[in-house]
């Protein structure tokens, strides 16, 4: 295969990688991990592909192998650091070590899908942990109001309960929360805004029906 047709079959992935359970084309509607679930963000469809771009742009360096410096400019996105890139590079370094010798077309596939994947989960979990981090909050603040407290074990069993169950409340504030810390990266303020009032909104209903279980 030519070096352009290895790129374009890795900018295809990238696209395809970036867009899974997660943003809807040309409609700006961001999806939840459930399909019964969405929300139209004005001017996502720009800020996901800047966010395309920081891959497809340093392409180069994944070709040749520079898995680490391919990452580098990843630490533009919010809570991404050295110490997060070198994490991911050592989690992959296992995986790749099967794929060094595969010069295929699928096999260098096989390889930028796991370096994409370990990326984009890094960034959409400490984003949601902060999501949910702010559900605990919201819950020890409202359950003091009742008479019995809920305890953070009792806390924890719920969420699970509602991971468990892909409640598709927590299915979209994991993917705007995902979209909040991309424009802010990008500087897309106005968009920051907008995803913050829908989380609070997703967290608020995460939080209603915990407290209401218990």
């Amino acid at each position: 295969m030519t070096l352009n047709g290895e790129k374009k079959k890795l900018v295809d992935a990238t696209s395809n990688l970036v867009h899974q359970q997660f943003y809807k084309e040309g409609q700006d509607i961001i999806l939840g991990r459930t399909p019964d679930v969405k929300v139209k963000i004005s001017k996502s469809g720009q800020i996901i592909k800047k966010f395309e771009d920081l891959f497809n742009d340093n392409l180069h360096y994944f070709i040749e192998g520079n898995y680490k410096k391919f990452l580098q400019p990843f630490k533009k996105i919010k809570g991404v650091n050295e110490e997060t890139i070198h994490q991911i590079h050592e989690d992959l370094e296992n995986k790749l070590e099967h794929f060094k010798d595969e010069n295929s077309e699928t096999g260098n596939i096989i390889t930028y899908t796991l370096v994409l994947s370990a990326l984009i989960s890094r960034i959409r979990d400490i984003h949601f942990n902060d999501s949910i981090e702010e559900v605990r909050n919201r819950i020890s603040k409202k359950s003091r109001k009742k008479s019995s407290v809920l305890s953070e074990v009792e806390v924890q069993e719920a969420l699970d309960n509602l991971f468990m169950r892909n409640n598709k409340n927590i299915s979209i504030l994991y993917n705007i929360s995902y979209l909040c810390a991309l424009a802010e990266s990008f500087n897309y303020k106005k968009v920051v805004h907008i995803c913050n009032i829908q989380k609070s909104k997703f967290i608020n209903r995460i939080v209603r029906m915990i407290v209401s279980s218990s």
